[in-house]
């Protein structure tokens, strides 16, 4: 019998390359993927997948129904994507963050109990534990505290609580990961990495807040969907994983390395006023993955971003496409102002 999985959140970026790559790495393995198409969510990610082994579901985790009648019987796991995940556009409309990210995910836990899927898997983010320090080596652990910044971050530490009063209640077997920064293939425009090589194909200016020191730390999506795999296959009940790359790089730098592998000037650079409650420094020790799920990243920083950078280069009508429409009004109201 085929293991089944429920995805939400399977047509964005993190999700769809989730998809991907259990299909390809698990030959047992089918899936229904539940997605509200949102404007992060883009069934052009889908294409090309096997119809006798993936499900789409267009529908919304705050659906109680809706998400009742697509959760199949018999299901092994449930992995929550589905989220607002953009800090930018949370700090200006905070409400459906909280629908979404919270009241959403324990409509899954309610699902999940109703149906009798054996695990729960919640996607999470490093951003739920707030800021370190620039100057110093500390790194996010398991153990630090949550202390989220941002009406994102905010909403994403609630859903974890969610998900741990739903184990300690009513005893659902449920871990929790939290990544770095993703990159890769299919993120939409509005993140830095895509954004930046958008502008730059275009000759546009490349907004960066602040003094562009902010670091982050930089995992390649497929490395990060590796971890989540291996934290439902392996991880113990209730336990939480930090699922990192090693790789802190302050954002300008990262900037300057996108416009060099396109021979665009560095002038192209313009600095915008910071955002709001914007974080200094991320950094993930990610020891506890590594030890108990055998978690090991396997691509580097240079050869991820190259990738990255050829796969839109090849996919221009795909960004253009998204960077029409409601984009414009957001990107207009994000930076319209501050760019020259």
């Amino acid at each position: 019998m085929p293991r089944k999985i429920f995805v939400t959140g399977g047509a964005g970026f993190i999700g769809s390359a989730f998809v991907r790559l259990v299909l390809e790495r698990e030959a047992d393995v089918v899936i229904v993927d539940y997605d509200a198409l949102t404007y992060a969510g883009n069934p052009k990610n889908l294409e090309g997948l096997d119809p006798a082994r993936h499900t789409f579901v267009k529908g919304d985790i705050c659906d109680r129904n809706g998400v009742l009648d697509a959760l199949p019987s018999d299901t092994d796991a449930i992995f929550n994507f589905a989220a607002e995940s953009h800090v930018d556009r949370s700090i200006y409309a905070a409400d459906e963050f909280l629908r979404t990210n919270i009241i959403g995910t324990q409509v899954l836990l309610d699902a999940a109990r109703e149906k009798g899927v054996r695990r729960f898997v919640q996607v999470s983010t490093d951003e739920v534990m707030g800021s370190l320090p620039e100057t110093s080596d500390a790194f996010f652990t398991e153990d630090s505290p949550l202390q989220p910044n941002s009406p994102y971050a905010a909403s994403k530490a609630a859903a974890e609580f969610v998900v741990r009063a739903a184990r300690e209640t009513h005893g659902i077997d449920a871990v929790v990961t939290r990544c770095g920064n993703n990159y890769g293939p299919r993120q939409f425009p509005e993140k830095l990495i895509p954004l930046m090589i958008a502008n730059a194909l275009n000759d546009q200016p490349l907004p960066v807040y602040g003094d562009g020191k902010n670091v982050r730390d930089w995992i390649y999506v497929d490395d990060h969907c590796r971890g989540i795999w291996a934290a439902f296959e392996k991880g113990g009940p209730g336990e939480a994983y930090n699922l990192g790359s090693r790789n802190e790089r302050q954002n300008i730098d990262v900037v300057t390395s996108i416009l060099d592998a396109l021979g665009k000037p560095h002038s192209l650079i313009q600095y915008v006023t910071d955002r709001l409650g914007h974080d200094r420094r991320y950094a993930i020790d990610a020891t506890k993955a590594e030890t108990e799920l055998g978690f090991r990243p396997e691509m580097t920083w240079e050869r991820g971003i190259q990738t990255t950078i050829e796969w839109y280069l090849k996919n221009r009508e795909w960004v253009e496409e998204i960077r029409s429409g409601e984009y414009r009004d957001y990107y207009q109201k994000m930076y319209g102002s501050s760019l020259r």
